[in-house]
């Protein structure tokens, strides 16, 4: 791995890539490809994103079980703050498939090869923040409209959330709350991390090269976050268990509007590793190893 380094590239230069204009038919064939990637090999990309629903089960099973109903949508809904880091492996899957590589699952875990590491840990930490930010912010609020007079019950939870004032200043103040926290999300990473990737440019270009790509294109990456949540939304219904199919399917679609939004000079690009120390994994726990 190359040096340590977070705020700048591996050259300690601040890389600006240039942004291209998109279309809104461009988000929909980024939609469409990732589709793609998702079909040559569901199966595998299924088993490896069914963490997702599992952790989300168990997560509403502790709110459930803890007095903590409230908690329940902010930790649903926090899983589109998470998405742009939870989908690293994906962008590696969609990477290799454009070069005809091999697609297995197990390359998805490549990235821990990456130069650009230490940049994605510290964008990713950025988010866990803003998760955190995000519960603290709907737990107060959620004090804030029952102080002492919360309901006890699952019942009475939901007969006061959907029938009571309180209860609909709840959602429309949270909803509203939740999608300034899903904007901040949007603007600083929709194609962050897709670019470390791509190219160690490190982690202000990254978050810098986001928010330039919004600002150039505000109706079709506004599309794209509605269809992000509109997706997620749809694939929580069904006990979460729809996020096995809807996660890979975004994380590879969020990779080919990388490419259609950032123009980065083939030069400037990080290889894929040799393959005498792609499997070079001596150094890195046993569970890691294949």
């Amino acid at each position: 791995m190359a040096s340590f380094h977070v705020y700048a590239g591996a050259t300690n230069t601040l890389e600006h890539p240039a942004i291209r204009r998109i279309t809104v038919a461009d988000v929909f064939d980024a939609l469409r490809r990732g589709f793609d990637d998702f079909w040559d090999k569901p199966s595998h990309y299924v088993f490896l994103c069914l963490i997702y629903p599992i952790v989300g089960v168990f997560l509403i099973t502790w709110t459930s079980g803890g007095n903590a109903l409230q908690l329940i949508f902010p930790l649903m809904s926090g899983f589109a703050l998470l998405g742009p880091f939870a989908g690293i492996g994906l962008y590696e899957i969609s990477r290799r498939r454009e070069q005809n590589l091999d697609t297995s699952w197990r390359h998805a875990f490549d990235v821990r090869l990456s130069p650009a590491i230490p940049a994605m840990v510290a964008i990713g930490i950025m988010l866990l923040v803003l998760f955190v930010a995000w519960l603290l912010v709907a737990q107060g609020l959620y004090a804030w409209l029952y102080g002492a007079d919360a309901p006890q019950s699952t019942a009475a939870f939901f007969e006061d959330l959907f029938t009571t004032q309180r209860g609909w200043t709840l959602i429309v103040l949270g909803n509203l709350i939740g999608f300034l926290f899903a904007l901040v999300v949007l603007c600083t990473t929709v194609v962050a991390f897709p670019l470390l990737l791509d190219c160690d440019v490190g982690a202000y270009a990254a978050v810098e090269t986001s928010v330039r790509a919004v600002q150039s294109n505000p109706v079709p990456m506004l599309l794209w976050g509605l269809i992000v949540a509109v997706a997620l939304l749809i694939g929580s219904l069904p006990f979460l268990a729809g996020l096995a199919v809807v996660i890979p399917v975004l994380g590879h679609a969020t990779w080919h509007l990388y490419r259609k939004v950032v123009d980065v000079p083939a030069d400037k690009k990080t290889p894929l590793p040799p393959a005498n120390t792609e499997r070079d994994d001596r150094h890195f726990p046993y569970w890691l190893r294949w």
